[in-house]
């Protein structure tokens, strides 16, 4: 269904749904009535001749009528449905203030609204965590019990959110709901398509406090901030070198795989008969010869022919 069509489809349900005025009517009789008159078996609604009684008893029922054309939610309510739809054609017609940024749903601003004002007024009570929404407070609160409800029916993985276990199931369905409007790319999760759309846009929110890039994505921000501090994080487990990145780490290692197929040991010792695979690993040889430790430990007095040593080494300070 195109865009257009499913505009010209809410409008003419918002319509019916002002006609209808449902949840006003039910609001009325409940402040005209001391004691609610039940209607249906565990239901305390009143009686109004006018009360749109099928889409309430849809509710009871948990039927679930209005299905989505986009995805495979499907909902009890028109209303509800509208208000999805908005998500997928991306309308955001609720605007924060003091930011500039749109939402969907109203419910959604008044949650972004917290990331303002810094209130957190659902507190954990088990630990000393507080959360600006109920829903976070309540995610948070089985990492205390280790429970993971949402057990995936194709493999045997579980999860202690229904966010996260919806997220996996798309790996078995190679389902991408999220898709661009800008190109025919599609995407599993929302997250990802937001940061493909910057290449359309070239926003770049994420900025580095030690100097003046900017990036499109925040990995690519805490990637750069390592060439300030000097840290290299991603060791290769096979000689003495180390990387920003995992991607870097990754290419490095395919040349000890190409090697290790070969069996050639380029790399002689002029000292002895001794060859190598790898010029690191003859490096770390010639200090046999030499007697050279240049690996100093930052904590001691201790120093070392081999980063790996040293690196080692150094676990025991932490362990301390």
């Amino acid at each position: 269904m195109s865009e257009r069509k499913i505009k010209e489809e809410i409008e003419v349900i918002e319509d019916q749904l002002k006609n209808q005025s449902v949840d006003i009517k039910i609001k009325k009789e409940i402040e005209m009535y001391e004691e609610p008159i039940p209607f249906a078996e565990g239901c305390y609604l009143v009686k109004h001749e006018e009360l749109d009684l099928r889409e309430h008893q849809i509710t009871l029922k948990e039927e679930k009528p209005y299905q989505c054309s986009y995805c495979d939610k499907a909902f009890s309510r028109k209303g509800n449905l509208i208000e999805h739809h908005k998500r997928h054609i991306g309308d955001k017609p609720y605007q924060c203030s003091q930011c500039g940024k749109a939402f969907s749903h109203n419910c959604y601003l008044k949650r972004h609204r917290s990331v303002h004002t810094g209130e957190k007024p659902y507190q954990c009570s088990q630990c000393d965590k507080a959360f600006s929404h109920k829903s976070n407070l309540k995610t948070h609160q089985i990492s205390h019990t280790g429970e993971k409800p949402y057990q995936c029916s194709q493999c045997d993985k579980a999860f202690s959110k229904q966010s996260h276990f919806k997220t996996h199931q798309r790996a078995h369905t190679g389902e991408k709901p999220y898709q661009c409007s800008q190109c025919d790319k599609a995407f599993s999760l929302r997250r990802v398509l937001t940061e493909h759309q910057r290449t359309h846009t070239g926003e770049k929110p994420y900025h580095c406090s030690q100097c003046d890039k900017a990036f499109s994505q925040n990995s690519n921000l805490k990637t750069h901030q390592l060439s300030h501090t000097g840290e290299k994080p991603y060791q290769c487990s096979q000689c003495d070198q180390a990387f920003l990145n995992s991607s870097r780490l990754k290419t490095h290692q395919r040349s000890h795989e190409y090697w290790s197929h070969t069996g050639e040991k380029r790399y002689q010792c002029s000292q002895c008969d001794k060859a190598f695979l790898h010029n690191a690993h003859l490096k770390r040889h010639q200090s046999v010869h030499t007697g050279e430790k240049p690996y100093q430990c930052s904590q001691c007095d201790k120093a070392f022919s081999d980063y790996s040593n040293l690196i080692r080494h150094q676990k025991t300070h932490h362990k301390e």
